[in-house]
């Protein structure tokens, strides 16, 4: 199973989008879609079941070859007021599994995708994060604390840093969202003791490199 794309943006006008599903195998597979409201409280995710959005079909089957197109409708009108910020709902796929007998047994999944949807609040152009970093020492661990004041999502991925003169990775990859109004804290691999100073962290913030120099803290603010 394919999927595409990979991020649905909902325009405040737009009331429903769409998630194509491909199947590239030689039998027909088989699907169950989801649809969670996606929040972060105290720096952790949370998904919650809701019925602000809805998903049609929310079971398939696909042919060999052939793809399904599902869509994501909207029951309300968009974030909407003073201090109205992106709203994050995400989206479960489920590839189910089939026997050889061609019956679905139970619902043991066998591929899962987790696609984020943003729903952008009404009377802002451009919905954007606003971040701020911090380095915090837990015991005898590091986190790396962004909190987000803006009006929309951050995408965080490609984070390094240089201390005292030594570089080091936290990934090369996607290291995780931050959602507006929202704070999430990555723990690091690295000791307390790599970190000496003040502290340089580049990343790329949906897309766009930027750097932040932050201090080494024993607890969060």
């Amino acid at each position: 199973m394919q999927v595409s794309p990979v991020t649905l943006n909902l325009q405040p006008r737009q009331m429903a989008d769409g998630i194509w599903l491909s199947n590239v195998a030689d039998q027909s597979l088989y699907a169950q879609v989801r649809v969670y409201h996606w929040v972060q409280q105290n720096g952790q995710q949370q998904l919650i079941p809701s019925q602000g959005l809805i998903i049609s079909p929310p079971l398939l089957q696909i042919a060999p070859g052939d793809r399904q197109l599902v869509r994501v409708i909207r029951l309300s009108g968009p974030p909407a007021g003073p201090g109205a910020v992106e709203d994050a709902y995400r989206l479960a796929i489920d590839e189910l599994p089939v026997a050889s007998d061609g019956k679905n047994h139970g619902l043991r999944f066998v591929l899962h995708y987790s696609i984020p949807i943003f729903l952008e609040p009404a009377g802002i152009a451009a919905p954007a994060p606003r971040l701020h970093w911090d380095l915090v020492r837990h015991n005898n661990q590091v986190l790396l604390q962004v909190s987000n004041d803006g009006t929309g999502h951050a995408q965080l991925s490609a984070v390094h840093f240089v201390s005292g003169g030594h570089a080091g990775t936290v990934t090369d990859g996607l290291l995780g969202y931050v959602l507006p109004g929202a704070m999430m804290q990555f723990a690091l691999r690295q000791a307390p003791s790599s970190f000496v100073g003040r502290v340089t962290f580049t990343a790329v913030v949906n897309g766009s490199s930027m750097a932040q120099d932050v201090s080494l803290a024993d607890s969060a603010r």
